[in-house]
């Protein structure tokens, strides 16, 4: 096999970091596979080309498997002819477990069928969610599917669809966890499985479950319907520890790193070393509870929040999920059918109402939230919130006596107007 010469890529391999260029050429030089050994020769060969040249030279087209519509990338070469080896590039995307979960026999079984249909080239994980299986020609696209699908493998989405959903790692190994968030991940996956695979949104429609509001897998700047667990009660301060903790780490430093970095000053450092929580003003921003996990916990009334619209720019620029459902227990079969219900009521709304092109957060603010709710059959609530509060000088002391007194002013005016 003739190497093709790199200099260019050859530079991207100076400095401290990994360079995925020192990934394709170790598939070159040490393979045992002459046809993947030869693909990543072509591959590194039209890459110095596209540099060389400043031009990229793939192009789409269309390539599926049976009975499916979306799941794989089709990348075609335009210089084919000389990087013959490359000149079909696909990527298969494929939906891994919920919370990332595999043992290590799975592991293997997927790296050994990537090589042998694929170039053994792989992303995991990829922006999306999803295991990216990066190069394979047009026929062994299917063969690799039908392998991995008889041990249990599914492809993810890709084009206007239900794309693939993430999960954080959960219950299993965080304390933080308010959810059973594995569940919520294959209720949805599960029911919307020919939405995955079959694109007929007018754009792309992504579910992230968080199991805290640390929110590790940043469904709120990111998902169009986002599920994030949290509690609604006072959250469980283990006063002897928070003691512990005072005595190790000294005053100063809880009251620096801790109680002044509380974004609504809901902590207070008391006297006795033991701390002093106003629940009601607590936004559940989890700095404090991250930084001191022994002391503090979350409540034990827990469920889940629900936010809309989350994505990246695209026509209107960056935005967070909106608050719909400020919170809902899962307990019982009916509750998770009453999220899978709303979720269904979201993306019927969303196809039938977006234009194309237009995520369901863009949506909302054409349209506007109210008449979303009222599309998809939610009653508004105080507590939906399209922007978290920033402000810390907001008093709360009071708050309770001033309900009462805006209570009585309406009960005023009504008795007036009649």
């Amino acid at each position: 096999m003739k190497k093709h010469p790199t200099p260019m890529l050859d530079q991207l391999e100076q400095g401290p970091w990994p360079s995925f260029v020192s990934g394709i050429k170790r598939l070159r030089d040490e393979h045992r596979d002459e046809r993947i050994a030869g693909v990543a020769n072509s591959l590194l060969g039209q890459l110095e080309h596209s540099y060389e040249t400043r031009k990229g030279y793939w192009k789409g087209g269309t390539v599926s498997v049976y009975g499916y519509g979306g799941g794989i990338i089709p990348r075609f070469s335009e210089v084919g002819a000389e990087y013959p080896e490359s000149k079909e590039f696909h990527t298969l995307r494929v939906q891994p477990p919920a919370g990332n979960y595999y043992t290590t026999d799975v592991l293997r079984n997927l790296a050994e069928s990537w090589e042998k249909w694929g170039s053994g080239l792989v992303t995991f994980h990829g922006q999306t969610g999803n295991i990216m299986f990066i190069g394979a020609s047009s026929e062994n696209t299917q063969h690799f599917f039908d392998e991995i699908n008889d041990y249990g493998f599914d492809l993810g989405g890709a084009g206007p669809c239900v794309r693939t959903a993430q999960s954080c790692v959960g219950a299993a190994r965080c304390e933080q966890s308010c959810a059973n968030e594995h569940k919520i991940h294959r209720r949805l996956v599960n029911n919307f499985t020919d939405d995955v695979h079959r694109p007929a949104l007018p754009y792309k429609f992504k579910f992230k479950i968080s199991g805290c509001p640390n929110d590790c897998m940043n469904s709120i700047e990111r998902a169009d319907f986002a599920v994030i667990g949290t509690w609604r009660d006072d959250m469980k301060v283990d006063q002897d520890e928070v003691k512990a903790y005072v005595a190790r780490k000294g005053r100063k430093y809880v009251i620096d790193n801790v109680v002044t970095r509380c974004p609504t000053n809901a902590l207070s450092l008391n006297d006795d070393d033991t701390l002093a929580v106003d629940n009601k003003s607590c936004v559940r921003c989890m700095h404090c509870l991250n930084v001191m996990p022994a002391c503090l916990s979350p409540g034990d009334d827990k469920g889940v929040s629900i936010l809309i619209g989350g994505k990246r720019t695209l026509k209107i620029g960056d935005l967070f999920g909106t608050v719909v459902v400020p919170f809902m227990k899962l307990e019982t079969e009916e509750d998770y059918e009453r999220l899978v219900e709303i979720a269904e009521e979201t993306i019927d709304f969303f196809s039938e109402n977006a234009l194309e092109h237009e995520r369901v957060g863009e949506m909302i603010e054409r349209i506007g939230l109210v008449n979303f709710l009222e599309g998809i059959g939610l009653e508004v609530d105080p507590n939906m919130i399209a922007h978290p509060r920033e402000s810390s000088y907001v008093r709360m002391d009071g708050w309770d006596e001033e309900v009462e007194k805006w209570f009585a002013r309406n009960a005023r005016s009504s008795d007036a107007a009649d």
